[in-house]
């Protein structure tokens, strides 16, 4: 029996919610709490688990997609009905705001608590290393693009089964240690949104990068979803039609 769209896009909630808390939350209490934190690598490891462990709990349910990136990939991968795409966005967005608030509601309650940067992505001066836009825009595209290489071969049909989970969560810990020190590593529209607008104005405008990180993560899908289609999907070889057998006399 299919699930309802509300019931996936419930999932998708629940399961963005878990990537920004968890990924986010990891960045913005225990980086570098207070001494010994879990660093760059930890908070890698932190957004991979997320999804690690999202997709054997919603993955039979809707998939597990977690990113607007994602959806948009997989439609043009042939993977998901594009009809279905902008619920799981809206489902995405708010799941990721949610977690957004929940994540800003406990840090606060530490003393002396001032939000920082609060795991928001940027670019520039927002930047963890100050990379140029170009720099950071070329970062996401590609990133997110191989995102969606792993996604799609590692579910393909001929891929082994149950291992899907495992290459996608430890794929997205490759691309956090790649990508944190460039823009904090987005790869995700709703990861990003979740989180920027309870950044610390007085640092600069992460709400106004945010065109970067839903720009460049869909761009990069795209590429993603299209190449692996076109050049490593498996296509059905058409039937050959045989012509019906007659015993009429040749003439």
């Amino acid at each position: 029996m299919s699930t309802s769209l509300f019931r996936r896009c419930v999932a998708e909630m629940f399961g963005t919610f878990w990537l920004v808390f968890g990924g986010c939350g990891s960045a913005v209490l225990a980086a570098g709490f207070p001494v010994h934190g879990i660093h760059f690598v930890g908070v890698a490891f932190a957004f991979g688990l997320t999804v690690l462990t999202m997709a054997y709990a919603i993955g039979h349910i809707s998939g597990c997609h977690l990113n607007p990136a994602v959806s948009l990939g997989l439609v043009l991968g042939k993977r998901f009905p594009a009809g279905e795409m902008i619920p799981y966005w809206v489902a995405q967005v708010a799941g990721g705001f949610i977690a957004g608030g929940v994540l800003f509601f406990i840090a606060s309650g530490a003393p002396g608590f001032t939000p920082g940067g609060f795991a928001s992505n940027g670019y520039g001066a927002l930047s963890p290393g100050q990379y140029s836009l170009g720099a950071c825009f070329t970062a996401e595209v590609v990133l997110t693009a191989f995102f969606l290489i792993i996604i799609l071969g590692a579910t393909d049909q001929r891929a082994a089964k149950g291992f899907a989970p495992l290459a996608i969560g430890l794929g997205l810990t490759l691309i956090h240690l790649i990508g944190i020190p460039v823009t904090n590593l987005s790869v995700n529209p709703a990861r990003s949104t979740g989180v920027a607008f309870f950044a610390d104005h007085k640092l600069g405008s992460y709400p106004g990068q945010l065109w970067l990180f839903w720009l460049a993560p869909l761009l990069g899908a795209a590429i993603g979803g299209i190449l692996y289609n076109a050049l490593m999907a498996e296509k059905e070889v058409p039937p050959v039609k045989e012509e019906p057998v007659t015993y009429a006399a040749a003439s």
